[in-house]
């Protein structure tokens, strides 16, 4: 099971969406320079299906998205934790950012409208750069996914 260790109200992850993003613990990628290392220890409160409900019932009624920021030690969890968020708030679009350079197979493209691939690497720079290696893509109702990495490259 998973870890998080806060949450915020974020405008920017997600295209045109005001989204909860959950900040998941315990990642396994240690990409140098990451912004959020400290997303690497061990620590949190459990990330259940019970949890994830009261954090969105908790949360300004204005988001359009929940973000699973990282859990790439559990793909399986972020799979799980997002059909629970389709079945029981069909409105909201579900997104999850991971460090890897490919989705894992335990992840059902149906449960989301947004994954993030990609370790960030410094030299490279985050989905901003135009050199980013890190690749937003949107999910359609078809499950092709579309890369809308540009869409961050004002």
């Amino acid at each position: 099971m998973l870890k998080f260790v806060n949450t915020d109200i974020v405008c920017q992850e997600y295209p045109d969406e005001i989204a909860l993003a959950i900040n998941i613990s315990g990642c396994p990628c240690h990409c140098p320079g990451c912004h959020s290392s400290f997303l690497a220890a061990d620590k949190g409160e459990m990330l259940t299906c019970e949890i994830v409900e009261k954090l969105i019932e908790e949360a300004d009624s204005s988001i359009s998205c929940i973000g699973f920021m990282g859990g790439d030690a559990d793909p399986a969890c972020i799979n799980m934790l997002a059909s629970h968020v389709r079945t029981k708030f069909p409105k909201l679009k579900v997104g999850w950012y991971s460090g890897r350079t490919m989705i894992a197979s335990d992840i059902q493209l149906s449960n989301f409208d947004y994954i993030k691939i990609g370790p960030y690497l410094k030299h490279l720079g985050g989905l901003k750069s135009k050199r980013t290696n890190q690749k937003m893509f949107n999910i359609n109702s078809s499950g092709e996914m579309i890369d809308i990495t540009y869409r961050f490259q004002v």
